[in-house]
């Protein structure tokens, strides 16, 4: 048994997902959890590490994989024509031994570096810019924040902030 991508139709990860389930293929859809903002609140949705993919796992000598590309939420099998490319096993096997005990990828949000713009998405300083001093986001970190004509040192967990364009 091989791993392949599949690509599938935009935001239709879930439902290629389990209609090739339905049809007995094994298949993983690496998720990671994501930070939201709309109107004014902030929540956590689960993401799609690849957006429009998701890996499938058959014999392509024995299983019937022509029928992959005409299930419903899929695009393609990923190859050159005919010629299917498996993923190296190593890559799933590296994809899972960053997931957390429910199955969600931790720890791939985006690295910050001090000195990059950052944007606060919650709490007393939501919606303030501030400069990355220290941490990458992916712990607590320290912000330059400009409150009140003066420049306030803040510390706050990575996951209150996100890349934000200089102002």
């Amino acid at each position: 048994m091989s791993w392949f991508a599949v690509q599938t139709m935009p935001r239709a990860e879930d439902r290629a997902r389990d209609h090739l389930k339905r049809q007995n293929y094994e298949t993983y859809l690496p998720r990671l959890r994501k930070r939201r903002r709309h109107a004014r609140r902030v929540d956590t949705v689960l993401r799609p590490l690849f957006p429009g993919y998701l890996f499938v796992s058959f014999d392509p000598s024995r299983d019937p994989w022509r029928a992959i590309n005409s299930t419903i939420g899929v695009i393609r099998l990923v190859g050159f024509g005919d010629v299917l490319v498996p993923v190296p096993d190593k890559v799933i096997e590296g994809l899972r031994s960053l997931e957390d005990d429910k199955g969600i990828i931790v720890g791939a949000g985006p690295k910050l570096k001090p000195g990059q713009t950052v944007r606060i998405l919650d709490g007393a300083l939501a919606d303030q810019i501030g400069v990355l001093l220290e941490g990458t986001g992916a712990e607590r970190v320290r912000l330059l924040v400009r409150l009140l004509g003066r420049e306030v040192k803040v510390v706050m967990p990575g996951e209150s902030i996100e890349r934000a364009e200089a102002p």
